[in-house]
């Protein structure tokens, strides 16, 4: 995580040298073209797509994938990179995983060979980004069961009606995933849409409060038409949509702590250098424990991620272990972002402070991928083999 006072229990430590490589690439970018123009761009809602070169340099969308457009790199380096891009700005974390892990992920998870190679190599090198259309204006948790967006097989192709909500990158997306309910089967199966297909349009969410750099769509399916052969061939359930989920449900763990540490390095830094009565800040008792909890709530975080990974590289990673992260990080998350604004006191809702836009993204990531109340049940389910979720 950088220095003694972030990576406290040296987890970088778990990397080899060629990932650790790959780490200070994104940490030494993100400084050099993030980190001086995000905050104008969250100020005022806009993405910065003058970064997207940079990134495609770096070669980490796809990374954790086996086969065209995979880095065949381990999930542990894959999370540690989004949190590393979650401690400088959660909105490029969340551009990144919609990108390299819900939509690539998708067609690695669940399109066929063929699907695979026509798509995965050219996102991999970011020259056709991603989106992932599953959420619905009125189905959010409930998706499993409630989707209303329908399928409708026509011949050599599909038709599709609907609305999706809250879709991140949609807006510019070249290929969005859209997940839709077949009309004679009941089932929920994926499709690519590309962009400028006819009936297909977007319109883009304002006045949000988080994640404001994220360019969230709400999108009208009208009679969209879809060949046959954009049909991703091995999604034919939820339980494949899930498949999707329990990979990059561990990852938004890992971007909660990188929110909370963004905002608890920014709090460290203010208190060695604000004073106040004659002293800096840092050097009273009070200041000096907001630190120490925010720091053991990100180290917890990061330890029990790093754990996950390990699992994740060893296929052994469960829906609910990853629920458990993606709960209790963001819970974490939410908290530390909250000692950090107080630290600060007033200055804490000051853009040029940095630490209120950690504040106020944090509630979206505390939202997205699963709600802390819906990841509880899931993890409860698991450990009293009750469902608990009507």
């Amino acid at each position: 995580m950088g220095a003694p006072t972030t990576d406290f229990y040296g987890l970088e430590g778990h990397l080899d040298d060629d990932e650790r490589e790959v780490l200070l690439g994104m940490r030494e970018f993100l400084a050099r073209e993030v980190a001086p123009i995000i905050t104008d761009h969250w100020v005022h809602a806009t993405f910065p797509f003058e970064i997207i070169p940079g990134l495609a340099a770096l070669g980490t969308a796809g990374l954790a994938f086996d086969g065209p457009g995979g880095g065949k790199r381990r999930f542990l380096l894959d999370g540690m990179l989004a949190m590393e891009m979650a401690r400088v700005d959660p909105s490029i974390a969340t551009f990144h995983g919609v990108h390299s892990g819900l939509a690539m992920g998708s067609i690695q998870l669940c399109g066929s060979d063929e699907q695979k190679e026509r798509w995965l190599p050219a996102m991999a090198r970011w020259e056709k980004i991603g989106a992932f259309g599953l959420t619905e204006p009125d189905a959010g948790s409930g998706a499993a069961g409630g989707l209303t967006t329908t399928a409708t097989r026509d011949g050599d192709e599909w038709v599709l009606d609907g609305e999706k909500k809250w879709i991140g990158n949609a807006t510019f997306a070249d290929l969005t995933i859209i997940w839709a309910r077949d009309t004679t089967s009941d089932e929920v199966l994926g499709f690519v849409v590309e962009k400028d297909t006819p009936g297909f349009s977007t319109e883009a969410i304002g006045d949000k409060i988080a994640l404001r750099v994220v360019q969230n769509a709400h999108i009208t399916l009208d009679g969209v038409r879809v060949p046959e052969a954009n049909r991703l061939q091995h999604a034919n359930s939820f339980d494949d949509t899930g498949r999707v989920l329990l990979m990059t449900r561990a990852g938004v763990a890992w971007m909660a702590v990188g929110c909370a540490l963004g905002a608890y390095e920014h709090a460290l830094a203010y208190a060695t250098e604000r004073e106040q009565f004659g002293q800096k800040i840092g050097g009273f008792q009070l200041i000096q424990d907001l630190l120490v909890q925010m720091l053991g709530n990100t180290t917890a975080s990061a330890a029990l991620c790093v754990q996950l990974s390990h699992l994740q590289d060893a296929g052994k990673a469960t829906d609910a272990q990853a629920s458990l992260a993606k709960a209790f990080c963001t819970v974490r998350m939410r908290e530390t972002v909250g000692y950090a604004r107080e630290l600060l006191g007033g200055n804490g809702i000051l853009l040029d402070h940095q630490v209120g836009r950690f504040v106020a993204d944090a509630e979206a990531i505390y939202s997205y991928e699963g709600t802390r109340e819906i990841n509880t049940l899931i993890v409860g389910r698991e450990i009293t083999g009750i469902g608990a979720f009507v």
